[in-house]
């Protein structure tokens, strides 16, 4: 796992990578990052390969609000 700053999110998104945000349904609906895939990260594993395209770089995005 790789940490990027927001430039680099910004600019493998624009260059076609899938924006994932493993967030609890209720956070996501919250608020979210524009244009990104809902994938809890208890549900991460055995969605990841039913949502995604696995020819497309994926960015995963989650925080700790501990």
């Amino acid at each position: 796992m790789e940490e990027i700053d927001r430039g680099r999110v910004r600019r493998l998104v624009a260059d076609g990578a899938q924006l994932v945000e493993a967030l609890p349904p209720k956070e996501f609906a919250e608020d979210h990052l524009p244009g990104a895939i809902n994938l809890p990260l208890a549900k991460l594993e055995t969605q990841a390969r039913k949502v995604l395209d696995p020819r497309r770089p994926v960015v995963v995005y989650c925080w700790d609000s501990a």
